[in-house]
């Protein structure tokens, strides 16, 4: 075995596995393009002397970093994990890695944080929402790095992206809830300035209920933080209206989850009193007292298909740029019919 003063070399993997560098580095760049036998003799000898590739060199070399750059808004949203899981591991599979980072639902540091990964050699980048700066789409289209866009969709979108339309989505809500007959609604929205998906949702929702002739009263939206403390606080304040709502939309499972809480913590009955929905579907949402409708959000899908189409652009192919993924209202026990007045 080489001492820690002296890496093993690529070279020395190649004699231990009794094959050539080539087949070496075609299992650490390819792996299924190698037969089994092969791949685990290189792998043991890899694992045995403790080789590390030289990412700088093989950069250098092949002029790719084997990179992804991903802004998401932020960590404190459960609702990127899945989604974010999903595209590492089908980067992964593809020997690719992620570099993830933040934006703060601004968007000018956004386009600092794309100048950072581009700054740093990422081979492709995948964005959340669709509006962004469009110094990001010049920077990344002038250096030929293929972008994704994703947990948005809009047929009219100029550039490519992988997620659904969160408009139409979030208008299914509120039918379901005039259908079991309901007429007074308020709406627990995220912040909308700066977040398309926000302002889509919240829009559809609005747009719905004026469709089937309902008018939101005066105080009757109010838009905060995604966190359950905010949902709890919105809902309280909702419920001090003059005519209270039997119905509370929410524009996603976190703030749906603080709303529940807090009408828990007041005594009044969840669906008895005030219908409660969520959007998103987190695994908690089936698993809270009671359980919440919904509307779930293929997350795992959508990661796992935004990395292959950057996958499939970085091997020069040209997978479809637009595609959209169906959403589906999950119907649980968190709504029912208005009480009788």
């Amino acid at each position: 075995m080489n001492s820690p003063s002296k890496p093993a070399t690529q070279g020395d993997v190649a004699k231990a596995a009794g094959v050539s560098t080539a087949t070496v580095s075609r299992v650490i760049n390819q792996p299924k393009s190698v037969r089994t036998g092969v791949r685990l003799r290189v792998q043991e000898a890899i694992v045995e002397l403790q080789y590390v590739a030289d990412a700088a060199a093989r950069a250098l070399a092949s002029k790719r970093s084997r990179c992804i750059g991903a802004v998401i808004p932020t960590l404190a949203n459960a609702i990127f994990a899945d989604g974010i899981e999903a595209f590492e591991s089908e980067l992964n599979q593809a020997s690719l890695s992620l570099m993830l980072t933040t934006s703060g639902y601004d968007s000018q540091h956004e386009l600092t944080q794309v100048r950072t990964l581009i700054e740093r050699g990422v081979d492709a980048v995948m964005l959340v929402g669709l509006d962004h700066d469009p110094l990001i789409y010049a920077l990344l289209e002038q250096r030929k790095i293929p972008y994704v866009l994703t947990w948005a969709y809009s047929s009219d979108c100029p550039h490519p992206c992988v997620g659904f339309n969160n408009y139409e989505a979030a208008k299914l809500i509120p039918l379901h809830l005039t259908t079991l007959g309901h007429q007074q609604f308020a709406i627990i929205s995220g912040i909308s300035t700066g977040n398309d998906r926000a302002s889509d949702r919240l829009k559809g929702m609005e747009h719905a209920l004026f469709a089937q002739g309902i008018t939101l009263a005066q105080g009757a939206v109010i838009e905060c933080n995604y966190s359950i403390e905010a949902g709890r606080a919105a809902c309280r304040q909702l419920l001090t209206l003059s005519t209270p709502p039997t119905a509370i939309l929410c524009s996603n499972d976190v703030l749906a989850t603080g709303a529940l809480l807090e009408c828990q913590a007041s005594n009044i009955e969840v669906p008895g009193s005030v219908s409660i929905t969520g959007f998103d579907d987190l695994a908690i949402s089936a698993n809270l007292t009671p359980s919440l409708t919904t509307m779930h959000i293929p997350f795992k899908l959508m990661g796992q298909r935004a990395a292959q189409y950057l996958i499939d652009r970085l091997a020069g192919a040209t997978p479809q740029a637009q595609q959209q993924l169906e959403v589906e209202l999950r119907l649980r026990h968190s709504t029912a019919p208005p009480k009788p007045v």
